[in-house]
């Protein structure tokens, strides 16, 4: 099959399968990739078929009392990471994937390098969980010196850091805030040494939480960070500085959140109420 059959194909996902845009696009990729790397016959650029449209649903966000409470249901270290969630508004990934250097106590903020999009930020991190970071990352030195007397030590860089800083590896600033358990070979190195924890386990301990606090809503990690948001305009934060702690190429991202956030109605004054006032 050619660019036309391909072009036909997606064109029938969406106007007959009536399948999301994000899975039409993933349905082109796939045959790109195919294409362009198993066939060695790349397409062009040429294909341009019916686009399914993509439908802006608000996010789904907790109220406070029910993000207390998904919280309270929770334990160890996937509290910790949680708590640090809804109180920074970090992405699932940009917490798994915090360095111990990335940790600012004296400032009160969290540095998120190379987040989404590639762009770097800043945002809060929490009071309230300062101390039990501090000890949880004063463990985690213990344990990267363990590995360091074991013969091991080293963390995964970037590899033009890597180049750049040789010793870099095995320095404490680069461990991973939230290391696994145990060592593990790394497939593209073939070195020996200790990853960050896998996404799903933090992601298994919400949905348990969530269940056991008896909320029906669709949350996951991410309405935590959905939550940050919602309640952060609640209680009057400037709409562009949620963009930046958000890390929002465009505002209007960042808008979305105006839709799901709570609005004190009683207060506002119905205009024609006003208008008979006298």
């Amino acid at each position: 099959m050619g660019e036309k059959e391909i072009e036909r194909f997606l064109s029938h996902l969406a106007t007959h399968e009536k399948v999301a845009a994000s899975t039409q696009r993933q349905a082109l990729n796939a045959l790109v990739f195919l294409y362009r790397d198993v066939l060695l016959k790349p397409l062009d650029n040429s294909i341009a078929p019916v686009r399914s449209k993509r439908k802006r649903r608000p996010p789904t966000v907790l109220t406070e009392k029910e993000v207390k409470s998904v919280l309270d249901s929770m334990s160890g270290t996937h509290l910790l990471m949680a708590r640090l969630i809804y109180g920074s508004g970090i992405r699932l990934m940009e917490c798994i994937r915090l360095r111990i250097q990335d940790v600012d106590f004296g400032q009160g903020q969290i540095y998120v390098r190379d987040g989404k999009g590639g762009k770097d930020r800043t945002t809060y991190l929490p009071k309230m969980v300062a101390d039990e970071l501090r000890h949880h990352i004063e463990r985690v030195k213990i344990l990267h010196r363990q590995d360091l007397d074991e013969g091991f030590g080293t963390v995964y860089l970037p590899d033009a850091l890597a180049k750049k800083y040789k010793n870099a590896a095995k320095e404490t600033g680069w461990q991973y805030v939230f290391p696994s358990r145990s060592r593990s070979i790394d497939p593209r190195s073939k070195v020996e040494r200790r990853h960050h924890v896998l996404e799903s386990g933090l992601q298994k301990a919400v949905k348990a939480a969530v269940s056991k606090s008896g909320i029906d809503k669709r949350a996951t990690v991410h309405t935590l960070r959905h939550s940050f948001a919602t309640h952060m305009l609640e209680h009057g934060v400037n709409i562009r500085v949620l963009q930046e702690l958000l890390g929002h190429a465009d505002v209007k991202t960042t808008e979305i959140y105006t839709h799901v956030m709570r609005k004190d109605i009683h207060r506002m004054q119905n205009p024609l109420d006003r208008l008979y006032k006298n």
